[in-house]
């Protein structure tokens, strides 16, 4: 078996739960690795619902257009109001649990980037963070970094609490020259 399908075998293994696929020596192998690295945390994008590795994307060349500077700036004041309709409708009334916060910040994350492309701000890349966590006496800070342009490039804000759960959501917004 190919390293290529051994990969596709253990994303199907992942999605589905199922040991069909893979020889009973390469799980033993998977199983010890990962007994391994059990102190390593990891992130997850097999449950992006846009993850698509089986259908290749056709590539589209674009003309250079030299513009420098946006004909429309990204609205920070309308993508504020976004996130305070967003997240409080979301989380009002959940209790704070692991598996489920995690699946809600992949949901959120997708409706307000859904939400701030139909605002259709040309040219702007979006990044949309979202951070939950259990609200137990204890402190976070995030940080985040990066290379930018300080006249078109920005970035909006929300903080939510409600009894068991925080949430932060940053959105940023990068123009593509």
């Amino acid at each position: 078996m190919s390293d290529v399908a051994k990969d596709k075998a253990a994303r199907l293994l992942r999605k589905t739960g199922s040991f069909s696929s893979l020889s009973s020596y390469d799980v033993k192998v998977k199983e010890s690795r990962r007994k391994q690295k059990d102190s390593m945390s990891t992130v997850s994008y097999m449950d992006d619902p846009g993850h698509h590795d089986d259908i290749p994307r056709p590539t589209q060349q674009m003309e250079n257009t030299y513009q420098l500077y946006p004909t429309k700036y990204f609205p920070g004041a309308t993508v504020n109001n976004i996130l305070k309709d967003v997240l409080p409708s979301y989380l009002q009334e959940e209790k704070y649990e692991p598996e489920l916060c995690r699946q809600m910040t992949k949901t959120i994350s997708e409706v307000i980037k859904a939400r701030v492309k139909d605002l259709m701000i040309p040219r702007y890349k979006i990044i949309v963070l979202i951070h939950i966590g259990q609200l137990n006496e204890q402190s976070i800070r995030i940080g985040s970094r990066c290379l930018w342009n300080s006249n078109t490039d920005t970035f909006s804000s929300f903080s939510f609490c409600n009894q068991s759960l925080f949430a932060v959501a940053n959105v940023f917004a990068v123009y593509f020259e």
